[in-house]
């Protein structure tokens, strides 16, 4: 098992660029650009009306199982802000299963929000082991109303459930409880630590995956206090929040929890296959950590967080696969390959929107990147096996060229084939799902031209970028997903003025609506490309 230090000094080509990219998908979305290579400081305070419009907020107090919250209000909005779900991962409970949350007693400030998850690069709020925490928009009155848990993107080692694109009050303000929920990062919450400190720490690379369902089921507990209704819940996400619903899909013990899913990019491919391969990571990050500190692995145990972020992101810098730091099968918490799990109806009765990005990769990899793939840039085959299909790419693409060539077939090998087979497994048992492709594509920027990945993010939560050329076009398209996202939410067929009827998916003609400034529906989009994928994955 144990993996070679060479694997650790092998420089890869435009690595460090990968490495910060979701980072930097956060600065697109949010206009705020920092340093990547520092870390925040622990304690500074926070806003409590970062996410907030200018409304005049005022108390709102409400009595759950856990205990009494006492948030803020604004028009047609309760919010409640840096909400425990579980005990704070520290000291002795880190590297662990997160623990239910003790009730409290007295009233519980909720006009906060709590610190991000430990992870790289300067952010613009405070970083915390102490990091377990949701946030709620509750419209006003006693509903029942859906629920819209969020689950959001980073890579599995950054981002935070209170960037500013997620603010929950439009959502709130339609009758829907939005939830965002954090996890915990990077080796946190991703690293399978048995073989450094031994068998009571066997699966912990799943820690994060329990983090979410801890909060799934603090949500079932508790939401009805807050007007939502416990029946109908919605999970979802984009990129690794979207990747980690389609492993919550493929996850028995999760589904009492959930009962509708939205996947924006995403799949259920990242997961280590067997607890060995997760566990090669681990011994090639305890090589990097004895190296580094001159300590044992048991200092992991108490060392600064600060301290293990570093060697993190040294690790990922160096290791020459993409994204090492993900979860496993376990045999326990996952017992098998998730896709296969719901291939065989784990989702049965629930119904799924998903979809991705037309060109994902052009913003890990640039808008004129090399023409040949680099082992750094897939997520989940081998070059070898990447280069066998990208090969026949003129051939079905001759108008491109070679630098779009690539962005199409890493952006199928990350993100559509992964979210093409989650799909096909879901509707295998009659689950019913509606796909969609974003081609909308900015006309200024650095990325002009291209439907990049987390594009849709800001849409989806109708708040488009005002900078571009083509400013009016994404305002009006953000307004339609927002609103088919909505309806989605509340039981109905995705639906919005302006957008065409939207047919159910099916494994035959594959029926995917086309998101643009004039949308349509197509039956077997990209087919050729397809046809090359079967099976690879």
């Amino acid at each position: 098992m144990k993996t070679p230090n060479a694997r650790l000094q092998t420089g890869i080509s435009r690595r460090r660029f990968l490495a910060n990219a979701c980072l930097t998908a956060c600065a697109l979305r949010t206009g705020n650009l920092f340093a990547l290579d520092v870390l925040s400081p622990p304690n500074a305070p926070i806003s409590p009306n970062v996410l907030t419009s200018t409304d005049t907020l005022s108390s709102a107090v409400v009595r759950t199982p856990s205990g009494i919250l006492r948030g803020d209000t604004a028009p047609g909005v309760r919010i409640f802000r840096g909400v425990p779900f579980a005990q704070p991962p520290i000291g002795a409970l880190r590297f662990r299963p997160p623990v239910p949350i003790d009730p409290w007693t007295g009233e519980r400030d909720a006009t906060h929000f709590a610190p991000a998850a430990m992870q790289a690069g300067r952010l613009p709020v405070p970083q915390s082991e102490d990091c377990l925490y949701l946030n709620l928009w509750a419209p006003e009155g006693p509903g029942p109303f859906p629920v819209h848990v969020w689950i959001h993107g980073g890579g599995f080692v950054g981002g935070y459930p209170f960037e500013p694109t997620y603010d929950g009050a439009a959502l709130a303000r339609e009758g829907i409880v939005c939830i965002t929920v954090a996890y915990r990062l990077g080796v946190f919450g991703f690293l399978d630590l048995e073989p450094l400190l031994g068998a009571t720490y066997a699966g912990s690379g799943n820690n994060a995956l329990r983090d979410l369902i801890a909060a799934l089921a603090w949500i079932q507990q508790n939401v009805a206090a807050f007007g939502g209704d416990p029946t109908r819940v919605t999970i979802g996400g984009e990129s690794a929040g979207a990747k980690l619903t389609g492993i919550l899909m493929g996850t028995p013990s999760a589904q009492p929890l959930f009962h509708q899913m939205i996947s924006e990019s995403g799949g259920a491919e990242r997961v280590w296959p067997t607890a060995q391969a997760a566990g090669n990571v681990a011994i090639g990050f305890g090589d990097l950590w004895r190296a580094q500190t001159g300590e044992d692995f048991s200092s992991l145990r108490t060392a600064p967080a600060t301290s293990l972020i570093a060697t993190q992101h040294r690790f990922m810098a160096h290791w020459p696969q993409h994204f090492p730091l993900r979860a496993e099968v376990d045999g326990t918490l996952l017992p098998r390959l998730p896709i296969h799990t719901i291939a065989d109806g784990s989702t049965r009765g629930k119904r799924l929107l998903i979809g991705t990005n037309r060109d994902e990769s052009a913003l890990f990899i640039g808008p004129h990147p090399a023409t040949h793939a680099s082992p750094a840039e897939l997520g989940n085959l081998t070059l070898a096996e990447f280069d066998k299909i990208y090969r026949h790419y003129k051939d079905i693409y001759p108008q491109m060229t070679d630098q779009q060539r690539l962005i199409r077939a890493i952006s199928a090998e990350e993100y559509w084939i992964p979210s093409m087979r989650v799909v096909d497994a879901h509707c295998k048992d009659h689950g019913a799902a509606w796909m969609y492709r974003l081609d909308f594509a900015e006309t200024s920027g650095w990325l002009r031209g291209y439907a990049y990945h987390s594009l849709d993010v800001g849409m989806v939560w109708d708040h488009p970028h005002t900078w571009a050329a083509n400013a009016a076009a994404e305002a009006a398209l953000a307004m339609q997903m927002h609103l088919a996202w909505a309806a989605f939410i509340r039981g109905e067929t995705p639906a919005a003025p302006g957008l065409p009827a939207w047919p159910p998916y099916n494994r035959d003609t594959r029926s995917t609506m086309i998101l643009n400034t004039q949308s349509h529906v197509e039956d077997q989009p990209q087919q050729a490309e397809f046809n090359l994928w079967h099976g690879a994955l």
